[in-house]
Parts: C-alpha cells; structure tokens; sequence
C-alpha cells in the first residue's frame, strides 16, 4: 500500500454519488426518487402512491372513526384489510412482471449494488420494467405470504396505535396529538414500504448477504416492539410505569426513521443475538460464547436453571441446586461432548492431526477431561455442596440483620482481605501498574535472553502460584459461604429473587475475579451504612444487588474505554500531523462546542453495549448498533491464507501454553471476553481475541496478520516494536519521568512477554559466495560428495525396511528426519498432514524461482495438498505422459530424497513437461572393452566379492543410462573414491548391526560395488549438466529449483523418480555446504563431513519456500530450514535460514472499545457505503490507533488475517 496524505477524499467521485443516491432511500425506506438519470415522472408517482398508501388507508379509517361511525377496533381492522388487499396486489404485479419478462427474481433481500447502477429503460406505467423497478418482488413464495399478512398486521395496529383519540388521552392536548399523528405515519409508511414494496440497504447492517429476506421485518418489528407496550398500557389497570412508558415511547417513535437512519438499531439477527448474550452475562451469570450454537444452548439451560430455582420450595434445596448447577455450567462443556464421543478434540490434539508436534506433552492437566480433571471438578462440585447446604442449614436460618458481627460478616472481611491480596498479585505480574500508567519495578529488565528472563521471573512466579490459589479455590468458598448464609434466601417464590440467585451461585465460578470485586463493592456498601437501612438498596436483596452492580461496573469500564477511545481520535486527529485534514480545526471546534451532546453519544453507546462509531475514523461519533461481542456474524476462524500462514500456526500451539500460564498468573491483566491482545516477534504479528472465559478454562482466537508488510503496516509495527521497547527494553534505575508510560495515550499497551517456541528468520545475501569462482569449483567435488552419500544411506535405509516402496517413493518436497522415518511402518504410507489452502496466483507462490515455465500448467481449481491416490508405476506415469497427461498424482515417499512438489500442484518435477519427453526408447550402454567387462555389464545380480555388499546394490534401472563408457571413464577422476570407502565403512558397521572389522574391509574391496556406484553417480553428475565446474549462479540457481536444462542423460533420470530426487537433493545438499564453508570455514575431515550431511539429513529441510515439504517441515517443526531465493528487483541471490527455538513474544493489551468502533466503522463503510477503496482514508496507517492492523484483524470478507484459528479452548488453572 503507498501511503497518501491526510487529505485523501473519504469517498471518491464515483462512490460519492452512489452514496447519496442510496442514503435518501434509506431515509424513505426504499423509495428511489434520486436516480442520477432522467426518468418519466410516472416512476416517481407511482412510488409516492405506494409510499402514500398506508397513509390514505389509515386516514379513512381516523377520520370514521372521529365522526363516530367506526369503533377504534373496527376502523383499526378495515385499515388492516384494505392494506392487506393493497400488499397482495403489488406482490402479484411484481410476480406477473416478473414472469412476463422471462426472468427469475435473483435478490437477496437488500438491493444489489450493480441492480442499483443500472439504467433501466422505461416504456410504460406499469410495463414489467417499471413494475419490476419499484416492486422488485420476494424471492421465497413464503416470503410473499409472510410479508403481506404482516403489511395488513402491521397497518391495522399501527391506525389504532395512533388514534387521534388514545394521542389526545395520553398528552391531554389536541396540536401536540396532531404533531405526533402525522409524523407517526410517516413512520408506519416507511414501515410498510420497506416491508412489502422495496427494502432498502441498511446502514446497520450485520450479514454481508441477507439470503432469507430478514432486513424487510427489521422496521416492522421495532414498530411492533411500540405497539406492544402500547396494547399492555391498554388493557392494565392503571399501571404508572406502563402508561409513562407509553407516552415517552409515542414520541420515541416519531424519531424511528431518524435511528434508522443513522444505523443505532440494530437488525434482527445482531438483536437477537446481542439480546441473548446480554441476558445470559448479566441475567444468569454466563459468558459470552463462541459460537452462535453455543450461545443458544447455554441461554436455553441458564433458563432453565432459574426457572428450577423459582419453583424448588426449599431454600436449601436453592442453594445446593443452584450451587451444583453454577459450578457445572461454568465449567467447559465442549469437552464432555468430545468425552462422550470417546475422542480427544482438544486444541493440542487438533495440533497432532493437523501436522505441528506439540510443545508439551498431551497429558498436561486441563487440555482435556480426563481422570484427573474428573477427580478435581468432582471433589470441588463435592466440598461446594457441602459446605452451601450446611452453612445455610446451620447458620444461614439463624443469621439476623446485622452483618458485622454474624459469621456473615465474617466472611465478608475474608472476601475483602482476598480481594486486595489477588489484586495486588496480579498488579505487579505486569509489565505496566495502575492502568498501564507506571512501569512495573518488580517486571525483569532486559529480554535478551529467555533463560535470563525465566530465572528474573522466579519471584513473580512464586506470587502467580499464590494468587492463583486464592483466586481459584479459596475465594469461590469464600462467596459461596457468604451467599449461602445470606438472608434474601428468605425470600422464595420470586423472580427477581430467582434470577439474582442463579446468577450469583454461576458467576463465582464463572468469573471469580469479577464476581469477589462486585461481592466486596456489595460488602462495602453494607459496611458503610452501618446499622442504618436503604429501604430500596435491601428489598432488593443480595443476588439483585450483585446482579446491578456487575452491570453498573461493566458499563463504567466500557465508558472509560470508549471516553479514553474519544480523545485519542480528538487529539490525534491534530496532533499527528498525518493525520491532520483541512477540516481537522472545523471538526474539533464542533466538538468543543457540542461536548454534552459528545459525552451523551458515549454515555448512551456504553449504555447499549455498542460500538462508538468514529465515521471515516475522523471524530465524528455515532452510535453503532448494539451486536454480539465477536463483533462478526461468521464462525470463527475464516481467513485469507497464503504462504506465511504456516509460521502462525506452528506458534499457536506453542503460543496457546503461554497464554495458559499467562491468564492464569495475571501477568495479562483481567482477561474478559471481548479483550485484545496483540503480540509481536520479528516481522509477525499475532492477534488474540477472548471469545468466552469459565471456570478453569478460556476460549480465544490466535489470527496472524501479513509479514509481508506494507508501508501503512510498517508505521504501525514501527509504533508498536517502540512501545514494546518502553517498557521491556529499559534501564536497571528508574527516575519518575522514566517510569511514567509515555505511550499511554496509545491503543497497546504492553503486558507481558511470553516464551514461546518459534522459527526465527534470518536472510542473507549470497553476494561474494554464490559468484565466486573458488566456491564455484568446490561446489561440483561437494556434488559428488554428497550424492555418493545419499546414494549409500539410501541403500541402508532399505535393507533396514524403513522404505515402504521399494523402488520408488519420497518425502514430499525433501529431507526426512531418521526419527520421522522410524515412526513409519513398512507397509503404511506417511499419514497425510492437514495444511492451509490458498487461491492465491501461481506467479506469488513462485516468487523465489526465476524460471516459472519449467513447472508446467496449473489450474487454480486444484486441490491443495490434498488426499493422494495410491502410488502408480514409472511404466503407467509414461504411458499418461506419451498421452499428454501435463500433472501426476504421488504417492508414496522415498525418506531422504527431493520432490518438487508445488502449492498449486501436487506433482513431481520428474513427471512435468516438457521436462521428461518420457516416449524415448532407453537402451543399455555399450561395455567399455578396456575394463573388466563383469564389472559393467547390466544383469539383475552382480557378482559382489563380498557378500555384504547385496545391501549397497543399487536398482537395476539406474544402471541403464544411455551415455558413451568412454565419456564416463574421462569424467572418472571426479569420484571421490577415499570419500566413498569412507561413508561405505560407516554405513556398513550401520547395516551389519555391530561392529566387523573383517566384512568393513571386505566392503571396501569390493571393485564391482565401487564401480557400479561409480557409473550411476557419474551418470547423474553428467544428466543435470554438472560435468564441467559450474561458472554460472543463475544455473545453480535454476539446479537448485529442479529446473534443469534438457542434457542427454536427463531422460533417463528422469524416468526414475526416486533417483532424480536423490540427485537433486544432493545439489542442494551440496549448496548448503558451499553456503555452511563460505560462512564458517572449510570441512576439516571426513568425519566432520559426514556428521555434517547426517545433520542435515536428520535436523534440515533444504528446499525451497514454494514446495509442500516447507510447509509440512514447518509444522513437523524440523529445527532448521534452508531455502535459496532470487531477489528479481535488485539481481541478488538470497538466502533463507530459519531456527526453531524458544523465544520471548511480547504482548500487550488493546484498547477493545476502540478495536469494536474501528470494526464497527469498517463495517459500516464497506457494507453501506461500499468504500472499498484500498487508499481509503479509514485504511491509512495510525500510530495511536493502529488503524490498518486492526482492519487487518477484522473477519473475512471485510479484513484479510493470512490465518486465524478454530476457538481454541485451553485451562487456565
């Protein structure tokens, strides 16, 4: 992205325009009277008609019912009926037109914005053009049906919800009923016409697509939602609160289009959800949940808890149902479902199955329900009910009015001593104190090394242990023996009674940290009353009392957020001179001016629980409708994937541990759901959101954002690696101005560092290595080395039986580990690793080959790494190649050896055209008469002087390449014969199993099995074209990358998949030894050699980025990776070096009312104004807010994180 100026337009030309043909619509809610070309004024009449008629029909039915010759009810059903008739037959105009033109209605409920730039031709009236132009028509035939009985519903209700004569009853006045008549029925015909003519786009708007036609019952619902307390007023008995309620809601509803309007209501499915949600925190003591399934199941059993509770006639039949029932809803119950279907479908097993070794093993406590985490949860369900029910029994029915000197009040002293103990424990855990104002002096300076920073953590260590064992199990008996004696369990039978209860026995297990701060304030207030009594305050009783308290305090704590959110836009928006527009000064001036109506936009948005919106993320500040935590409607987990995605979840499991450590000791501050945390190590950033919290568990999300980083993406990450390194990277003596956070205005705020094992990558520039003409030279002598290694370990591999193929097979995309080859057995293939797809193109994925045609055609349908078909033969792969078969399906893998295997194809190089002109004849070589004729002559058996030797024989077809004796004797002095005998003593004491020093020698005697290696591997050196000393980087380059060029032997090489692999490998091999002795100094010794080549055979993927066996090296989390890359724009020769180790991850917490209103605005402005310009303003980089990260963060379609996770539930005991 190239960054703009300050002064980049909101919106373009173009959707400029588009806006403001669209908004009006909304206003109206679906009339087009603006359609930026001319039209007959017919078009206009007729939507005025349609608009007009609900009006027309309600007026009827007033005014005879004002002259007395209607009663209210028989007025309200001939408005209803008459509309009903109005609404069915615009439907069957609209099916008509739409039948007559040939054409199926294709809507999806909001118009289509292509549907919306249209210029549509006009012939008549009612020609089906114009009809199909205002009534676009439904496209469910229920729908139909469904909508036109609630257009005469919803028109009947609404005439007799503003009778002229229940206005003039409610406000006593006759001009302000007339005010609120009229404008109400601009209200119902915006209703109505969104309803059952047009629907227009919404400026709330939830789902990307609305599939089911739900955005036309949005404005009905809310009018009946009015209705309804209108009607309950009605038939009351001269209630006080329903009639106030009725007159306030009358004029509420003149400004419904005005909330519309501006997007404050929220559509039905967010309504539901959020209302839920809502509910189930605050009512019934829950946590938000992860998914929407969640989330319905657990309000349906909550319910039914209370409901229990208000109809058990015991109280202490209460308290231990409602004790047992808080414990277990609180607890995870995604893992009795994996219990009961007898598998572990945990986040570390989901690990295993998709490819990443664990970083601990799988038997860590709480990573799934198994014995132990039954006995624990059993025994603490056990000693709660037992200590509830004889506390109430015993105490709880003799306790009196005064707090302090009952054992009540006690308990109540117990619970503030703990509070202040767990709070100071967990302050000093963190980097920052007192809100992220002060550096922690007690935080370990300095994060050079990780074994340093572990042993200067010890002391926090030991406090995290302490807190953790009062948070987690002294303080939840505390609460659970202080409402257990509490007095309001007098009071049975009620509702309010019921629900407070339930919620209070479920929140102290379901967030005992919130729930000991709400029972203290509680405490407190009780306290300072004294013997006096709050006649309102007690009638409430405990559980009601927590109950507004917990709300009370999340909606301040959402205040503060959105207020500190406030004047970050504010100041900024002058501050940051990049951030400074023309109308910066007009707009903070509006502000100034206008600071009550300001504060009262935050007030009322904490209120809600609803995002502030920041439109354009200027400070102009709306109220976003109010919708579920996750912010998105989408499961958990979409995302763009590409490349890099596979380094984000190799850490995830690894950063999953941390995070368990780091929730449960309080280093990360009070973890609720809905909080961000944002984490950064060299160039990737990590982004974790809290989706749930319970007992002994938390849900997240792990999303990673792109590496390769933009310039708007550099500002912020600069920004971001400054505030980390302010508060981790500091000297050992403090003075006042040193320890104040001078980032505190800022979105992050730093936590804590985490140590978690990732792949550091380090690139270096071949410049001076892969040019030099002495590097050069060694590099053929390294070739053979290396290939007459393979070719032996190869050997021995197979007479151990660790090649469940024995002729052909190889590690997809490279080098096997021994201890990865031992797991396989030899009849089972390798088990195929779960890896991330993408639909990226070719040309990005091959980024680091400077030759792209070698690889042949793809198709971007592919099947990424999918499941592969059995193994076929060399004889039926040139069968389909002489058939013009372009790409081969694998199977089977030779442990040790190279295939190219891309992202986009799952093919070998070997099988590629127009590499392998597979039709040749290969015939056998003639016998050079100046050698022993034996020694070369093709047979199945060999005539090996020692009989160990059988176990170095190589396959016949690789002893059949088509090339002249007399060229293979002049290249003969190229064979590293001491080399050989060398690696042929090691790998024989390999193969005899113990040590022979008789049969070792004997193998090194063997002239027909030295010669027979000697013709293959020169066969090999001559088929890739390295007979001659290689002079050239791009043709290492092009070897290095399986592009080789056509030589005479290729063919043949080719046709043996599993020994061209072994060739290639070799080269690269090779390479990295020329990359290892350029760097740190020539082999001293064969035997350094050889432990060098076992180590990369053991410990190194050398390959390239774009092969799968990068990918799945990655996951397997092979300790080192090599990888050789061509820098097109500058003409150099990269290369890439990544080490698995353990490494300290710093982490810091975001602002979530400010991530919620950037999410909320992006919304916003790619769903309604569709603003998806990438140099949009709202995109630009923002060193405070972090603007274009968290647009990053933001669910698919509207943000592009390269990886985000499944809801990962792990303990955090």
């Amino acid at each position: 992205m190239v960054r703009m100026g300050p002064d980049v337009p909101l919106l373009n030309e173009y959707k400029q325009e588009f806006f403001w043909k669209r908004f009006p619509q909304t206003v109206l809610g679906g009339p087009r009277f603006k359609l930026g070309y001319c039209a007959p004024p017919y078009v206009y009449i007729n939507q005025a008609v349609l608009f007009l008629t609900p009006w027309l029909f309600g007026g009827v039915s007033t005014l005879l019912c004002q002259l007395q010759l209607l009663q209210e009810l028989y007025a309200a059903v001939l408005s209803g009926m008459l509309m009903f008739a109005a609404a069915a037959g615009v439907q069957a105009l609209a099916l008509h037109a739409a039948r007559r033109s040939g054409t199926v209605v294709e809507r999806l409920g909001a118009p289509n914005n292509l549907v919306d730039e249209e210029e549509v031709e006009f012939t008549q009236c009612i020609s089906p053009e114009t009809v199909r132009f205002i009534a676009p028509g439904k496209r469910f035939g229920l729908n139909v049906v469904l909508h036109t009985v609630l257009a005469g519903v919803l028109c009947g209700f609404g005439t007799w919800y503003v009778f002229l004569g229940r206005l003039t009853a409610l406000y006593g006045s006759t001009g302000a009923s007339l005010v609120v008549f009229v404008l109400s029925w601009v209200t119902l015909c915006i209703a109505e016409y969104s309803l059952i003519v047009n629907t227009a786009a919404e400026t709330a708007t939830f789902q990307a697509q609305d599939t089911y036609e739900i955005t036309p019952l949005t404005r009905p619902l809310y009018v009946f939602i009015f209705i309804a307390v209108d009607l309950a007023d009605r038939f009351s008995h001269a209630v006080p609160e329903l009639q106030l309620a009725s007159q306030t809601l009358h004029v509420v509803f003149v400004f419904l289009p005005v909330l519309w309007a501006l997007g404050v209501l929220p559509p039905l499915d967010a309504l539901l959800l959020w209302g839920m949600e809502q509910i189930l925190v605050f009512g019934l003591g829950g946590s938000p949940m992860s998914s929407n399934i969640r989330l319905l199941f657990m309000c349906a059993v909550s319910f039914g808890v209370a409901i229990c509770n208000y109809f058990i006639p015991s109280s202490l039949g209460v308290v231990l149902f409602s004790t047992s029932a808080g414990f277990l809803l609180s607890l995870d119950l995604s893992q009795v479902g994996a219990l009961c279907r007898h598998q572990r479908t945990s986040f570390r097993d989901h690990r295993v199955h998709s490819g990443g070794s664990p970083s601990f093993p799988l038997t860590s406590f709480g990573w799934s329900l198994g014995c132990r985490e039954l006995l624990l949860f059993s025994s603490l369900l056990a000693a709660a009910t037992v200590e509830a029910g004889l506390l109430h029994h015993f105490i709880g029915s003799a306790q009196s009015q005064v707090l302090v000197t009952e054992p009540q009040g006690l308990v109540s002293y117990l619970l503030i001593i703990l509070f202040s103990l767990c709070w100071a424990l967990r302050e000093i855990q963190g980097a920052y104190v007192v809100a992220g104002m002060f550096l922690n002096p007690l935080y370990p300076k300095g994060m050079s090394n990780v074994q340093s920073f572990k042993q200067k953590s010890r002391g926090l260590h030991v406090a995290a242990a302490i807190r953790r064992v009062l948070l987690y199990l002294v303080s939840p008996f505390a609460m659970v023996a202080f409402l257990s004696m509490d007095e309001s369990l007098r009071l049975l039978h009620s509702v309010t009674v019921s629900v407070g209860l339930t919620r209070a026995f479920r929140v102290v297990w379901q967030s005992s940290e919130d729930a000991l701060l709400q029972m203290v304030v509680v405490i407190l207030v009780q306290l300072a009353a004294g013997s006096k009594t709050l006649p309102g305050w007690d009638a409430l009783g405990t559980g009601v009392q927590l109950l507004l308290v917990g709300l009370l305090m999340d909606r301040l704590g959402q205040f503060v957020a959105k207020l500190k959110f406030t004047l970050t836009v504010l100041v900024t928006s002058w501050t940051e001179k990049k951030q400074r527009r023309q109308s910066a000064g007009t707009l903070l001036a509006l502000n100034a001016s206008l600071w009550p109506l300001v504060l009262a936009v935050v007030t009322l948005s904490a209120v809600l629980a609803a995002p502030l919106l920041p439109l354009f993320t200027l400070p102009i500040f709306l109220v976003g409708f109010p919708r579920p935590q996750r912010s998105w409607p989408g499961p958990v987990g979409m995302a763009c994937p590409c490349l890099d995605s596979v380094f984000y979840q190799q850490m995830s499991g690894s950063l999953a541990s941390a995070l368990t450590t780091a929730f449960a000791s309080g280093s990360l501050g009070s973890v609720a759901p809905g909080s961000h945390f944002l984490g950064r190590f060299q160039d990737r950033m990590v982004w974790i959101m809290i989706l749930e919290r319970g007992y002994g568990y938390c849900t997240v999300n792990i999303k990673g954002l792109e590496l390769q980083e933009t310039s708007c993406h550099t500002v912020e990450a600069r920004r971001v690696d400054e505030v980390f390194e302010a508060a981790f990277e500091r000297p050992e003596r403090l003075g006042f101005t040193q320890g104040f956070n001078l980032h505190w205005g800022n979105a992050l705020t730093p936590c804590a560092a985490l140590a978690v094992r990732v792949y550091s990558d380090a690139r270096n520039v071949l410049s001076g290595i892969i040019d030099s003409h002495d590097n050069l030279r060694k590099l053929q002598e390294d070739f053979m080395k290396a290939l007459t290694w393979l070719l032996l370990r190869n050997c021995v591999q197979r007479q151990k039986g660790l090649l469940w193929s024995s002729e052909v097979g190889s590690t997809i995309g490279g080098v096997k580990s021994q201890s990865s080859q031992l797991a396989q057995t030899t009849c089972n293939p390798p088990s195929e690793a779960v890896v991330v797809e993408s639909n990226m193109s070719s040309l990005r994925f091959r980024q680091d080959s400077s030759s792209l045609t070698s690889f042949g055609d793809w198709s971007d349908e592919d099947d990424l790494f999918g499941p592969q078909p059995a193994r076929r033969t060399v004889a039926l792969v040139t069968a389909e190649a002489q058939r013009g078969h372009a790409a081969l399906h694998t199977g089977a893998s030779l442990p040790g050896s190279v295939e190219l295997d891309s992202l986009f194809e799952n093919m070998a190089l070997s099988a590629l055209q127009p590499l392998q002109p597979l039709g040749l004849s290969i015939g056998m070589p003639a016998v050079d008469r100046g050698r022993n004729p034996e020694v070369l002559r093709e047979s199945p058996h060999l005539n090996f002087s020692c009989p160990q030797s059988e176990v170095f024989n190589l396959p016949p077809v690789w002893r059949t390449a088509p090339l002249l004796p007399s060229r293979l004797l002049s290249l003969r002095p190229l064979f590293p014969e001491e080399w050989f005998r060398f690696s042929l003593g090691r790998f024989g004491l390999a193969a005899q199993g113990e040590p022979l020093e008789d049969m070792t020698k004997a193998l090194k005697e063997d002239e027909v099995l030295k010669e027979l290696h000697v013709k293959v591997a020169l066969s090999c050196l001559i088929s890739v074209g390295a007979e001659s000393a290689f002079t050239s980087p791009s043709y290492i380059y092009r070897l290095y990358c399986g592009d080789v060029p056509w030589t005479e032997g290729l063919d043949w090489l080719s046709s043996s998949k599993d020994l061209y692999q072994l060739t290639l490998q070799a080269f690269r091999f090779s390479f990295k030894l020329l990359f290892d002795q350029a760097s740190l100094g020539p082999m001293e010794s064969p035997e350094e050699l050889f432990s060098t080549l076992e180590e990369y055979e053991r410990d190194w993927y050398i390959g390239l980025v774009t092969e799968r066996g990068w990918h799945d090296s990655v996951l397997q989390e092979k300790p080192f990776l090599f990888s050789l890359g061509h820098d097109l724009t500058m003409g150099t020769y990269t290369g890439r070096v990544l080490s698995l180790q353990e490494q300290l991850v710093q982490v810091g917490r975001l602002n979530g009312e400010g991530v919620r209103g950037q999410w909320a605005n992006l919304s916003w402005e790619l769903l309604y104004a569709t603003n998806d310009d990438e140099e949009r303003y709202s995109i630009q980089a923002h060193p405070f807010m972090l603007r274009n990260l968290t647009v990053q963060a933001a669910d698919p379609p509207l943000g592009y994180p390269i990886y985000s996770s499944t809801p990962l539930h792990f303990p955090c005991l």
